[in-house]
């Protein structure tokens, strides 16, 4: 399992009863977390009073209780700085067990001695962007969410990369896509994290399990002839680390030889040393 385990400010602090506690800088938060199936006791006193907790209905859904907890706040990753607040279906705006892959694919770019133009798809708030753009990559970041791109760019302003290389966009990832094979663009490396469904501007429904094999091909497509890595994230339980793996496998090896792994990535639990899985990644690097 790839651990996210560099981080200063933020920790999972326990696990239990379908929840997790969290430290979000100074805040803890209580969040619902699919994987917690084990019922535990809840020794911290974090659990009796946190500063937000999201309680899901047994409709759908659900929503927040706060205690003490600012609109917004910021916490820092390295040299990053990613503005935080609670928001629609338990969200704070990060995922930070993705800080496993933003270490992995930032030293590839720091280490390359050359440009490299990146691809952000379904980009969210801009964790990947604003890592590959402080690692010295040109970046174009592509999401249907206009509220999400106007997150990343202040994400990217605070961690001072106002004036980074990077190409904002609001749209339909397969459509941009689409376009850029027309105009014979291409890019060193591609970053995806698609949601297991969604919708873009125009109404376009994105199913992961039918759209996701037909749309790496498709991003095969704008890879340059000197590619450096192919990264796909997955928290769909049904697209496990060998499916990643043979999907990469299969779309890239005949253009392209290199290396391929996949795996779990998680987030250590500070109160027993055990470790929350949070979903897969697969990894494609050259030779």
């Amino acid at each position: 399992m790839w651990l996210a385990e560099n981080w200063k400010d933020y920790e999972v602090l326990d696990t239990s009863d379908g929840e997790k506690l969290e430290r979000w800088g100074k805040y803890q938060l209580v969040r619902p977390d699919p994987q917690v199936i084990w019922n535990t006791e809840k020794k911290l006193p974090g659990w009796r009073k946190p500063n937000g907790h999201y309680h899901r209905s047994n409709k759908g859904g659900g929503e927040w209780e706060f205690n003490s907890l600012p609109e917004e706040w910021t916490i820092n990753y390295n040299s990053l700085t990613f503005h935080l607040k609670p928001f629609s279906f338990k969200h704070t705006g990060l995922f930070p067990e993705q800080a496993a892959n933003w270490d992995w694919f930032s030293k590839l770019i720091r280490e390359s001695g050359r440009d490299i133009k990146v691809l952000n798809l379904f980009a969210y708030t801009g964790g990947a962007t604003v890592s590959a753009a402080a690692a010295g990559a040109s970046v174009t970041h592509v999401d249907a969410s206009k509220g999400m791109v106007t997150w990343a760019k202040e994400n990217a302003a605070s961690s001072g990369l106002a004036d980074a290389s990077i190409r904002w966009l609001v749209d339909d990832c397969s459509k941009f896509v689409q376009r850029e094979i027309r105009r014979g663009n291409k890019y060193d490396a591609i970053i995806m994290d698609p949601p297991s469904y969604g919708r873009g501007p125009k109404g376009e429904i994105w199913k992961i399990e039918e759209s996701i094999y037909p749309f790496i091909e498709l991003c095969s497509q704008v890879l340059s002839d000197n590619p450096l890595f192919f990264l796909i994230n997955s928290y769909t339980t049904g697209l496990q680390p060998a499916v990643l793996s043979y999907m990469l496998h299969t779309v890239l090896d005949p253009i392209h030889k290199g290396k391929i792994e996949a795996d779990e990535v998680g987030l250590p639990v500070s109160s027993n040393g055990l470790v929350l899985p949070c979903g897969a990644s697969g990894r494609w690097t050259a030779l």
